[in-house]
């Protein structure tokens, strides 16, 4: 690229090239590093990366603009344009950077991991699954993707109820690891797919969701929600089927279904106009009303809310001492209760999941999560 010529004193250029190498050396240093992660870093993180890369040893974005059909390439596209004029010698430290977080997390993650916990199950790799003091505890473990669900974890929440529910835990839990409870449904669902296969997706991926739903409805034991930070869409809907819901108050609660042309899952379009009244249910099934912990508690989806400074402490406290309770009394007294609305939540989740295959082949559907990634990418 063109440069104005000045006068740079000789020791000036001398530190400048040196500069130069290191930022270079430590480019490859980091194209290295990042061969070596064992956890996929999700495709938002992969995207930043791509488009740092291209920037850093091609300059701006040069290339055509993809149809938007193409979600792929077009998604790579945005993301190496949003760059602008981005020098390469930036590009080429940022890029370092990222790679050293996503390196720093996951060692941190591996530490937690690694930690010895009494009882725990082999064979989740999105999932923290243990038994202590006769409670199942199912820990989202994608921290650094906010706890978002993909289709193994979906799968994978679906085997964890399958074991707490046979097994001679008397409660089961669910939590998040990291700042997050979840952030719902990965959106990568969607972008992975080409557009020859979007109706097998949609079919497929409404069969997985009334599984998911099914194991909530059918828990035998009593499920418990414990909401240490944000949750959104579908962790949020499922709520509904736990019997208990704990929240941190930085714990906020968000259904954005319209904003990304969707509907309504989880039983939710049933339970909470049931436990909030219509209008409060609408406001957030249908205007994307974000609520905090006090305001889901108060409309009866929470069932209290601690400090979060003392929300482990108090809530771990109180569910050991519900989990020394008699184990067959509580199950019992639990089908009891959901005995009569058990053939109703079924029919609920079929009728959810037939609209939302509607909804995800539709262009409106389609072009909202479009723009969705368009705005991801400018940020």
């Amino acid at each position: 690229r063109p440069r104005q010529a000045v006068c740079i004193p000789a020791s000036h250029l001398h530190m400048a090239a040196a500069t130069m190498q290191v930022s270079q050396k430590d480019f490859q240093k980091a194209q290295e590093q990042l061969k070596l992660l064992k956890k996929d870093p999700g495709n938002e993180t992969k995207l930043k990366l791509y488009a740092l890369f291209k920037q850093a040893t091609e300059g701006p974005c040069n290339a055509p603009k993809p149809g938007m059909l193409d979600f792929i390439k077009k998604a790579k596209w945005d993301a190496w344009n949003s760059l602008g004029s981005l020098s390469q010698d930036d590009a080429r430290q940022k890029y370092a950077d990222l790679v050293s977080s996503l390196v720093s997390a996951e060692s941190a993650s591996q530490k937690i991991e690694a930690s010895p916990e009494e009882g725990r199950h082999d064979g989740y790799e999105t999932l923290i699954v243990t038994t202590k003091n006769n409670i199942t505890k199912i820990m989202f473990n994608r921290p650094d993707r906010k706890n978002a669900i993909n289709h193994q974890m979906y799968r994978e929440i679906i085997k964890a109820l399958e074991e707490a529910g046979k097994n001679d835990t008397t409660i089961a839990v669910i939590t998040g690891n990291g700042d997050y409870y979840s952030s719902g449904n990965d959106l990568s669902n969607f972008t992975n797919v080409q557009p020859g296969e979007m109706e097998k997706m949609a079919k497929d991926g409404a069969v997985l969701l009334k599984e998911f739903v099914g194991h909530f409805i059918d828990f035998p034991k009593p499920l418990i929600a414990a909401v240490n930070g944000p949750a959104i869409g579908i962790c949020v809907t499922v709520l509904g089927l736990c019997d208990l819901v704990y929240a941190s108050d930085r714990a906020t609660f968000h259904t954005p279904f319209s904003q990304l042309g969707q509907s309504p899952e989880g039983c939710s379009s049933y339970l909470f106009p049931k436990m909030m009244g219509l209008a409060k249910a609408s406001e957030m099934l249908l205007f994307n009303k974000k609520l905090t912990a006090a305001e889901a508690c108060a409309q009866g989806l929470v069932t209290e809310v601690f400090p979060d400074s003392s929300f482990q402490k108090e809530v771990w406290a109180r569910l050991e001492a519900y989990a020394s309770l008699p184990k067959n009394s509580l199950a019992v007294s639990k089908q009891l209760l959901r005995s009569l609305e058990k053939e109703k939540l079924h029919a609920v989740n079929s009728r959810e999941c037939e609209v939302l295959t509607e909804r995800w082949l539709s262009d409106e559907c389609v072009n909202a999560i479009v723009s969705f990634f368009q705005k991801k990418s400018k940020l």
